[in-house]
């Protein structure tokens, strides 16, 4: 009984699984019978009517038309084959209908053709359904509503919230380039907007890349910022200043790596008014300013308005005009005395053990290759907030040199302003800050802030304006150039984020780097004690007190200015000396003429008075208040000017009509 009826159950099994693999095909034999049965109907109700043969013909024309019109949107294939299946059908009932389906040759039409068309759509289903592709598919369809018919979509990698298709082009008609017009179409198509799109061309081919879509935008909820990501970790360390739209972390690097083949980097900030630029730029402050070999140099014109919970972190900090001016002159001075530093202790670019007492004779600066113990030499960051106002004021190449020549010496500069113009910044300096963090902006200045490359891939921070604020692309070494061209976004700091940078700013108080005696060294060679410089022991001395900044060009100029002198010119030279002029404007009796010898101490006094507020970058306008208050003339202190130079108390910058102070040494 049990083997009865295992048998029984093993035959209907097999029966059910038949009958289900058939299914799918039985629709084309039916249509063949249906035709059968259909033909010989029509032929006992108008086998003699010439009426019916006439309209039987018609539609079967008809029908076979509006096959083929309503076939358009299929391939040309299967529009064809559909068309040629109605067309035997209604032609062999219509012959039916009139003539008799036992009829001539109808019997053996009906039994050869009936056969042939339905196995015919059986082998299509079956190839349909295979492993193999189908002969055209949605994704084939896309490509040819945004112009790239001739196209083909190859291997296909789904991930969440991301998917990835190989793209081969038609060999000499179609190249990268057209898929990278094609790409606004094709979000079109898609309904996703622009940035959701990017296609990321093979460099070893003219038509092959990768087309990258992802459809959900997981960067429109803010995050808060949070806290660094890695307290007291290394600066070459990855710093994370947000996440990538599809989840990842948005990561960027300042030092080089020797072995990762990545050089060290110098930032561009760049973005319009409302884009979130104040947040990223605190995103990679805080990371940088958590790690314990960095020192950070600041410049900000607008008195520290985003930074201020920061301030007792940096080693040095101004608010623009002169001490902006100090800083870019002592930059220069710095850069060669830290390359000469790492020259000697065989270092051919910063590393982590730079920063360390150095113990290891293999990086010992001794003749005998014994340890030298010297202290080590941390990272250096200088940072230029709004440096629209540094290059108006210092001229638009005023950071070319620092920026060609930082890199060796461990030093990484960042610029940060909203429109990075080639009528702001010249061409070389501008090429020298390859890494850029491209917030939102106007449509018309894409191509200041990113590659031509990059926004050909898709990258277009002028969708956004300011409209996405903290919204970026992020191009620099470190970074898979695959990634160039997707969208990230930075994190939000809120009102509840000061109690926590202020937190940051005492932690690197204690435990962050100090300037090394080489760096300090060369800041104070140029800029006396306007270098403040930062403790390790915060009881030790006083916290830096940033500079205030001077007054600027345009206080100086037009109706501020006494009447006579509101056609000056403040920075140009002063005339030369005429009869009269040595005569004291106030206070002395007329005709007073300084020896020689007077004249050097009192202009020696006010250089120290300048130098005593931490002014150490000076020109004619500085002079004006000193000369109404001492009652010398312009043109005399003009003279002075002169002659300190020529004695070195004085070095002219690369801003004309503008000197350094070179300080002077105090006794041990």
């Amino acid at each position: 009984m049990k083997r009865d009826q295992s048998s029984t159950s093993t035959g209907g099994s097999v029966g059910a699984y038949l009958l289900h693999r058939a299914k799918p095909h039985l629709p084309p034999w039916l249509g063949v019978a249906g035709v059968g049965v259909l033909g010989s109907g029509a032929h006992l109700m108008w086998g003699d009517s010439v009426a019916a043969g006439v309209g039987l013909t018609l539609s079967a024309v008809a029908l076979t038309g509006a096959t083929w019109w309503a076939g358009r949107e299929t391939s040309a294939q299967r529009r064809l084959h559909s068309a040629i299946t109605v067309a035997a059908g209604s032609a062999w009932t219509t012959g039916a209908a009139l003539a008799g389906p036992l009829s001539g040759i109808l019997p053996d039409t009906y039994l050869m053709g009936g056969v042939v068309l339905a196995l015919s759509w059986n082998v299509r289903m079956a190839l349909r359904t295979s492993d193999g592709s189908a002969p055209e598919s949605a994704d084939k369809g896309l490509l040819a509503k945004v112009g790239l018919a001739k196209a083909r979509i190859g291997k296909t990698e789904v991930e969440p919230n991301r998917v990835t298709a190989g793209v081969l082009l038609e060999g000499g008609e179609q190249t990268n380039d057209d898929v990278a017009r094609a790409l606004v179409r094709i979000a079109s198509a898609l309904d996703l907007p622009q940035s959701a799109v990017r296609y990321q061309p093979d460099p070893d081919s003219a038509r092959r890349g990768e087309l990258v879509i992802v459809p959900k935008d997981m960067l429109g909820e803010a995050q808060e910022w949070a806290g660094p990501s890695l307290p007291g970790g290394s600066i070459a360390d990855p710093l994370v200043i947000g996440r990538y739209d599809d989840g990842s972390p948005l990561m960027v690097w300042l030092p080089g790596d020797a072995e990762a083949g990545r050089n060290a980097s110098h930032f561009l900030i760049a973005g319009g008014t409302g884009s979130g630029k104040g947040d990223a730029a605190l995103n990679l402050q805080t990371e940088i300013l958590s790690r314990r070999d960095v020192i950070v140099w600041l410049s900000d014109p607008k008195a520290f308005q985003d930074f201020r919970p920061l301030l007792p972190a940096y080693d040095w900090a101004v608010e623009g005009g002169a001490g902006t001016e100090a800083m870019v002159e002592a930059l220069q001075q710095v850069i060669p005395a830290r390359t000469g530093w790492l020259g000697k202790h065989s270092y051919r670019q910063w590393t982590t053990a730079a920063a360390e007492q150095q113990t290891d004779p293999a990086h010992s600066c001794r003749p005998d290759r014994t340890a030298c113990g010297c202290p080590g030499m941390p990272y250096m960051v200088a940072w230029m907030e709004e440096a629209a106002n540094t290059l108006r004021a210092l001229g638009d190449d005023a950071f070319t040199g620092i920026a060609q020549e930082a890199r060796s010496a461990g030093v990484s500069l960042i610029v940060s302003l909203q429109r990075p113009s080639y009528d702001q910044m010249s061409t070389s300096t501008r090429a020298s800050l390859p890494s850029v963090i491209a917030l939102g902006c106007d449509p018309r200045d894409e191509g200041f802030s990113l590659p031509d490359s990059v926004i050909d891939q898709g990258a277009h921070p002028g969708a956004w304006g300011n409209r996405k604020p903290g919204y970026c692309y992020v191009v620099s070494g470190g970074i898979d150039p695959e990634r160039y061209a997707s969208p990230g976004r930075t994190q939000q700091f809120t009102p509840r984020a000061v109690s926590l940078m202020e937190t940051l700013a005492q932690w690197a108080v204690r435990n962050g780097a100090v300037a090394d005696p080489i760096t300090a060294g060369a800041a104070r060679t140029v800029a006396g004690r306007a270098y403040t410089g930062r403790h390790a022991d915060p009881d030790e001395t006083e916290q830096p007190t940033p500079m205030q900044p001077q007054d600027d060009d345009d206080t100086m100029t037009g109706s501020q200015l006494d009447p006579e002198d509101a056609a000056l010119d403040p920075e140009q030279d002063l005339p030369g000396a005429q009869q009269g002029d040595d005569g004291p404007l106030f206070g002395q009796s007329t005709g007073h003429k300084p020896t020689p010898e007077e004249a050097r101490q009192l202009f020696a006094r006010a250089l120290e008075e300048f130098e005593a507020a931490g002014q150490m970058v000076i020109g004619p306008k500085d002079f004006m208040d000193w000369c109404d208050a001492n009652g010398y003339s312009r043109p005399w202190v003009s003279a002075r000017l002169r002659d300190a130079a020529a004695e070195g108390r004085l070095q002219p910058t690369n801003t004309t009509g503008r000197w350094r102070i070179v300080p002077t040494l105090t006794p041990a």
